[in-house]
Parts: structure tokens; C-alpha cells; sequence
């Protein structure tokens, strides 16, 4: 998983957001330092600085205000989630570099604050109402359990399945007669990403430069 925020790191991070959906400009330190309580001018800068270390911003330090919100579109009580194109063999499995954009959510269709977006290839879901070139939220602080559908890492593959178990074997069910199962060994290089707790379906892309994708709804 990508590195998570501290419960602090996150009340600073969704102050950032909304701050700067209401005023259009970012708080200062000083700002941020008066709305938790923190007397410490490095110690703001230092939850800044770990809110850039983890993706979450970007910082010029010489500046008062000089925080640049990754994703932000504008809009007060969303959050910028991000998606990947990529998936790391290992721990973290999601890294910065392989993230590709965001899409922007009402707050209350996150199930916490930790979910990501994996854009599906292929048609081995489509059983359950999953098709190629949709958006699948991945939720990684659900534990997951049995007929749940799930996002897994196989290397450096990820891929959407039904969860499954035969004894000690991990079985990985598609939602098509057309494909096979997956099974998979003690041994193989396998983890489990999350659980699928939302699609977004997008009927137009539109590229741009910050490579944002604004999103008015989610089906589930």
C-alpha cells in the first residue's frame, strides 16, 4: 500500500482542501498552526513536508503559502483520489512515480480515507458488472473475506477477481465462463490490494495537463 497519513496528517490534509475551496488561496503556516493548536512553526512545516514525502502535495518551502494540492479541483467537502497505472512487486505496492492522476469525489462515497482507483484491462468481470476501461475503488483498510471482489497483486500485475479459498489455496474467481480461475501457492509473490467498493465508468476522458479527472458520481 502507499504510505497512510497519521489521523493529524489527515485533519491537515482535508484543512488544506477546504481552506483553499473556500478562499481560493492556501493557508499559511501560521494558519495552520492556529487551527490545531501547534505553536511550533517547524512543527507545521515538518506535517507539510511528510504530506509531500507521502504524494499527497507538493511544497516550496521559501514560501508562506507555498503548498500545491495534487489533484485538487476547487470543490469544497471532495477529496482528489488518486489512480495508478502501475503496481510496485513488494511493499509499498503503490508508489508516487506510478501514480497516473486523480479523480475527484464527494467525501461521502470514500469509505476511508486510504482508497485508491486502478483502472481495469480486460473482461474477466464483466460477469459482475465490471468492464474494460472502468475506474474500480479499491478499499485497503477492508478486511476481506470470501465472495468479496477484490483488487490483488500478482507480482507486478494487478488484477480484479472474486476471492476465494480451497484449504491453504487462494483462489482468484473471474466473472466470465471464458476465463480460469487463479490459483494461487504459499509461495507465489501475491498480496491483496483491497476490496472493490466502487466504479466510476467515464463515457468521456478528457486529458489534461495535471492529469485530473473530475468525476460527478460513482456507482457502486
Amino acid at each position: 500500500m502507499s504510505e497512510q497519513l497519521t489521523r493529524l496528517e489527515s485533519s491537515v490534509y482535508q484543512y488544506l482542501l477546504d481552506f483553499t475551496a473556500e478562499h481560493t488561496y492556501q493557508p499559511s503556516i501560521r494558519d495552520i498552526g492556529k487551527q490545531f493548536e501547534i505553536k511550533s512553526t517547524k512543527t507545521v512545516s515538518d506535517l507539510l513536508q511528510s504530506l509531500a514525502r507521502k504524494g499527497f502535495i507538493e511544497r516550496d518551502p521559501s514560501r508562506s503559502r507555498g503548498v500545491r494540492l495534487l489533484g485538487f479541483s476547487g470543490t469544497a467537502q471532495s477529496t482528489p483520489v488518486p489512480y495508478y497505472g502501475r503496481i510496485h512487486a513488494g511493499e509499498p505496492a503503490l508508489l508516487p512515480e506510478h501514480r497516473e492522476g486523480f479523480i475527484t469525489m464527494d467525501r461521502r462515497f470514500l469509505p476511508s480515507e486510504r482508497v485508491f482507483f486502478l483502472k481495469v484491462k480486460g473482461d474477466s468481470m464483466t460477469g459482475r458488472a465490471i468492464e474494460n476501461g472502468d475506474f474500480v475503488m479499491i478499499d485497503p483498510a477492508a478486511t476481506a473475506k470470501d465472495g468479496d471482489m477484490i483488487a490483488a497483486r500478482l507480482g507486478e500485475d494487478a488484477t480484479i477477481k472474486t476471492l476465494s479459498h480451497e484449504g491453504a489455496t487462494v483462489v482468484l474467481k473471474p466473472a466470465n465462463p471464458a476465463d480460469r480461475d487463479i490459483m494461487v501457492g504459499a509461495q507465489d509473490d501475491f498480496s491483496v490490494l483491497g476490496i472493490v467498493c466502487g466504479v466510476f465508468r467515464p463515457f468521456n476522458v478528457l486529458e489534461t495537463s495535471s492529469k485530473h479527472v473530475a468525476s460527478s458520481g460513482m456507482v457502486s
